[in-house]
């Protein structure tokens, strides 16, 4: 009987390690809005990396999962997640509904639609990025927001679990 209860006891202390262990490196999101449709969307389940940002830095094209200064309905900061356009000492520019980095077009795959509404030219200084949501005429992004400061990101969103028919790593 001693036996059983150690081994019980063991799994459980050993369960709650690894949980430790995983929150410490993972975290969990969902999606609240449209504004990286059609690349995510409402209630999307995502797994975020809060680590990798510790070692590297973004690059243009991640998706990242950032604290804003706008608030929640319970006075919380509002987290926002949006995709990487301009990293430190890149130029951006959005003219006649066109995004330019480093004078050169943006290839947007993943946006519906061609036109981003904006004009924008600026030089990204160091610790600060330009980020803006996939679905360009209903994001609330780095256009009004301002650029996002690299201390408050929380991690890049890696993976997606649900919707179960679109499991698998984000691009």
């Amino acid at each position: 009987m001693k036996k059983e209860i150690f081994e019980w006891i063991k799994t459980i202390i050993l369960s709650l390690i690894i949980a430790l262990i995983i929150t410490t490196f993972v975290k969990p999101t969902i999606v609240k809005n449209y504004s990286m449709s059609p690349t995510l969307n409402e209630n999307n389940f995502l797994l975020i990396n809060r680590f990798l940002y510790k070692r590297s830095t973004p690059e243009t094209g991640d998706i990242i999962v950032f604290q804003s200064d706008l608030k929640t309905e319970d006075g919380q900061d509002k987290l926002l997640i949006k995709r990487v356009i301009g990293v430190p000492g890149d130029e951006i520019k959005i003219e006649e509904g066109k995004v330019y980095i480093n004078d050169e077009l943006l290839k947007e795959d993943y946006i519906p639609g061609v036109y981003t509404e904006g004009d924008i030219d600026m030089i990204i200084p160091e610790n600060k990025l330009f980020a803006m949501g996939d679905n360009r005429n209903n994001s609330l992004d780095s256009r009004e927001l301002g650029l996002v400061d690299f201390e408050t990101i929380v991690g890049k969103a890696f993976l997606r679990l649900y919707p179960f028919d679109k499991i698998g790593f984000l691009k």
